[in-house]
């Protein structure tokens, strides 16, 4: 009798012990610094999962947006030094190199310095979780890039209020070793008719549109890409042409990119990138993009 009972209290211990394990959710995972450059953030287990292969291109292949590549560059490299920089905002066309610029110029800092410098990406439906990373990296013996890919917000969407405290830090300030890139195809990175709705139903509009607007604002540097002219298209396509070491000649390479262009509707890094792929494709040529 005695056994029985003893066999019924430890299968209920264990159902309980089970419930309680569901309900805690999966313990918090452990990171490691040292296993990657890059990372992704897993919110649900606390987990920067490492990128063994980053998505990138080397630097030396993005064409036509010197300007804006030079200033983040050098806002990068400051950071990585230990100097002050700025969150930075990439906003404008589509298909214009945002994000691959900011893969790539983490690569070729990183590179080039020999400085530890790490780049954690963080997807949109996550900003939510940014106070929790942002404690994690406050121990960090490295220097963090966050980056957030086509970063936008919904009329109905309140996340973006966890992204302006991220950025300012709240009252213990942003961690020194950490820094915000985000690409955006909106400056302001709220649709306009949320603003309009906003400011038609506020007490004070002007504040509503201020409390919008200011999210942007939390970025120190706003880096404009705009549509791609065709010599700049060109200039894409002979510059990925050459580094592949794709045998066309200029002409005939020429017109097959504006026709490829044509038929996407229009020139972009984007519809560059895709053009050499596919001609990559039928010449069997392998491509290797670092």
């Amino acid at each position: 009798m005695a056994e029985e009972l003893n066999r019924l209290i430890l299968n209920e211990l264990r159902r309980l012990t089970v419930a309680v394990e569901r309900l805690a959710g999966p313990a918090p995972a452990e990171n490691d610094w040292e296993s990657a450059d890059c990372f992704v953030w897993v919110p649900p287990r606390s987990h920067l999962q490492p990128v063994a292969r980053p998505n990138r291109v080397a630097l030396s292949l993005i064409r036509g947006v010197d300007h804006v590549r030079d200033i983040l560059h050098e806002n990068t490299l400051r950071f990585a030094e230990g100097f002050p920089a700025n969150n930075v905002l990439l906003w404008g066309a589509r298909g214009m190199g945002k994000s691959s610029l900011v893969k790539a110029v983490h690569a070729d800092v990183k590179e080039t310095t020999g400085i530890s410098l790490k780049l954690v990406e963080v997807h949109r439906e996550d900003i939510s979780s940014l106070p929790v990373l942002l404690d994690m990296m406050k121990a960090s013996p490295h220097r963090v890039i966050v980056f957030c890919d086509d970063l936008s917000f919904d009329h109905d969407d309140t996340a973006y209020k966890s992204l302006k405290a991220a950025l300012d830090g709240g009252i213990e300030g942003r961690p020194d070793n950490v820094l915000f890139y985000a690409t955006s195809n909106r400056r302001h990175l709220l649709p306009r008719h949320m603003m309009e709705n906003e400011q038609s139903t506020a007490i004070n509009p002007s504040e509503a549109v201020e409390e919008k607007v200011s999210l942007s604002d939390r970025f120190g540097l706003w880096l404009g890409f705009h549509k791609c002219s065709q010599d700049d298209y060109l200039t894409m396509i002979d510059g990925y042409a050459e580094h592949f070491r794709l045998p066309l000649d200029r002409e005939t390479l020429h017109a097959e990119a504006l026709e490829w262009a044509t038929t996407r509707g229009g020139r972009s890094g984007r519809v560059a990138w895709q053009y050499i792929q596919d001609l990559a494709g039928r010449l069997r040529i392998t491509m290797d993009r670092g």
